[in-house]
């Protein structure tokens, strides 16, 4: 169900979009339109992700968000949610993560997918996911909700490309039958001292079931996941929250590690 005008979700994707390119902090959408709903919200996002497109940026994948089944709960709903990776949000290993292009940025460890051959839903599960993977690779994300003081509630996150801003990959890429993805263990380090662990299974109980939940939910837009698509499929850690000066080393069992530098 819909609730917005066209006009009115055009106004507000200009509006989100507008305060992650000027790094301006803005009031949650669902203030002005309370009766907002997902499919709203989603349209909002997807208008983002055309207007970028219409300026030249190519995607350069999806990421999940919401995959920790304690933090749906928390949240009361019963499915994540997705948005998307532009190509400028992407920073070489080791590079700069620069604060002042951010709001307030946080990171997570999480594990990135590649396919090889297309993944649609409804229907979509772990098998198939796991057969059309072409590799896995580390990765880690740079949340930068765009709201006033993190004052926000899912609908309008979802609006807000689900706080895309940057991610960084790096380590070793794998392939995933020599791999269990569920106990892979993951070590967050901030000037050299462990901030966070975690394992695979945080992502749903594997990440591969957090691409299925992908693929049926863009089946709801009669979208799919191309073979080549770049999946970032949650975190596997909470969010750390970082600042200029900081340093973050991550660690993966068995594929390397991640470096960057926040400036």
């Amino acid at each position: 169900m819909r609730t917005l005008t066209e006009e009115q979700m055009l106004a507000l994707a200009e509006r989100v979009e507008n305060a992650e390119l000027n790094r301006t902090a803005i009031a949650k959408v669902t203030g002005d339109y309370p009766d907002m709903t997902f499919a709203d919200a989603y349209d909002v996002q997807w208008e983002i992700q055309r207007r970028k497109r219409e300026r030249g940026h190519r995607l350069a994948g999806m990421k999940m968000g919401l995959t920790s089944r304690a933090k749906m709960a928390q949240m009361g709903v019963e499915t994540p949610i997705y948005g998307f990776l532009a190509d400028y949000f992407a920073i070489p290993e080791g590079g700069e993560i620069r604060c002042d292009e951010l709001i307030h940025p946080k990171i997570e460890a999480e594990l990135a997918f590649v396919t090889k051959a297309p993944l649609r839903g409804p229907g979509c599960h772990i098998g198939d996911v796991l057969a059309a993977t072409d590799f896995v690779i580390p990765a880690v994300e740079v949340i930068d909700s765009r709201y006033q003081n993190f004052d926000f509630d899912l609908v309008s996150v979802v609006a807000d490309n689900a706080s895309s801003s940057r991610f960084v990959t790096g380590g070793r890429s794998a392939d995933v039958a020599g791999l269990d993805l569920t106990t892979l263990g993951v070590v967050v380090e901030k000037n050299g001292e462990v901030v966070e662990v975690g394992a695979g299974a945080a992502v749903l109980g594997h990440p591969a079931a957090s691409v299925a939940m992908l693929a049926n939910l863009l089946a709801e837009r009669d979208q799919y996941l191309p073979a080549g698509s770049f999946v970032m499929t949650g975190g596997i850690t909470a969010a750390i929250a970082v600042q200029p000066g900081d340093a973050i080393h991550v660690r993966y069992q068995g594929l390397g590690s991640i470096s960057m530098r926040i400036a």
